[in-house]
């Protein structure tokens, strides 16, 4: 036994089989911009919360102390195993935003493709709190929208168990943004569903802001035409002619640009079960997807 200062008795916790362990081993905890802005919650505390929590409630997360946890519309519940026997209940409340502070976020995110493309690649824009602007709210919590309680006997407020919970969740919001979306009032099918619909929507009003349908047929009946001589040509007869092209494929205009998402399919699929290193799978194929279309890029413009 060991005594930490200000009188009160460290003691070990109690083993936890199959508990909950944090990825990262060393350093800090949390790889992404967005999990870190959600750790700041705890750096808030300052003066009032001793540094010393906030290492024990790393180690706990480390440890694998972290029984179980539930996150769902507003809260997140969890059970830790201290010394006692009976394991801790940790309580963490989060404000819910309002419908009407949603409806504005969405109007905002949906007025740039950027945000869509990337949450559906599993990444939280970086610009993100700009569309929440409008509507008087904020995605990240403040501390005064932060509510915590533990059963611990630990009269400080965030103690160690609450530590170790939120870091627990700082590594599943790298893994899935949309977590703290669902955590605000929002679940994943509810954001993407109301950008869809708000996307639809821009759409359409652009579609009737332009020129008169009539002109626009006038500028395909030629094309249409031509289309329609083939109609009723079978496909075998073009088989020898199928991967030529005429001396005109060179006045095609062609764009290549680099992705504004790297990896997007593997941040959508995740992790593998079967990785084991500590670097994070999505952050080495990010690089190398990356790497790849910038070589590829160059290799496009570079002259024959």
């Amino acid at each position: 036994m060991s005594w930490e200062y200000g009188g009160y008795q460290q003691s070990k916790p109690r083993k936890v089989k199959n508990g909950i362990k944090a990825r990262s081993r060393k350093g800090n905890i949390g790889s992404t911009w967005w999990s870190k802005k959600w750790l700041k919650i705890l750096e808030s505390y300052g003066s009032q919360w001793s540094s010393n929590r906030l290492k024990r409630g790393m180690n706990y997360a480390r440890m694998g102390q972290i029984i179980n946890f539930e996150l769902s519309r507003g809260s997140i519940s969890a059970s830790v195993q201290g010394s006692r026997q009976k394991p801790y209940k940790v309580t963490i409340s989060v404000k819910i935003l309002e419908n009407k502070q949603w409806k504005k976020a969405i109007e905002s995110m949906s007025s740039q493709v950027i945000y869509a493309a990337k949450l559906l690649a599993g990444e939280m824009p970086e610009n993100i709190e700009k569309a929440f602007t409008g509507s008087s709210s904020r995605l990240f919590p403040s501390k005064t929208e932060f509510k915590a309680y533990c059963t611990c006997p630990d009269s400080a407020n965030p103690c160690k168990h609450i530590a170790a919970v939120c870091y627990i969740i700082a590594e599943e919001f790298d893994r899935n943004p949309f977590m703290i979306f669902e955590l605000r009032g929002r679940s994943r099918k509810d954001i993407l569903t109301s950008l869809r619909k708000a996307r639809n929507n821009i759409g359409k009003q652009q579609y009737y802001t332009k020129e008169p349908s009539s002109c626009v047929d006038e500028k395909n009946e030629k094309s249409d035409n031509n289309l329609k001589k083939n109609d009723h040509e079978p496909l075998q007869n073009f088989i020898y002619s199928f991967w030529h092209t005429d001396k005109n494929y060179r006045l095609v205009d062609v764009s290549i640009e680099l992705s504004r998402v790297n990896a997007a399919l593997i941040k959508r699929l995740g992790e593998p079960s079967f990785w084991r290193l500590e670097k994070n799978f999505v952050d080495i194929m990010e690089d190398i997807y990356g790497q790849v279309s910038r070589i590829a890029l160059k290799e496009a413009y570079s002259p024959s």
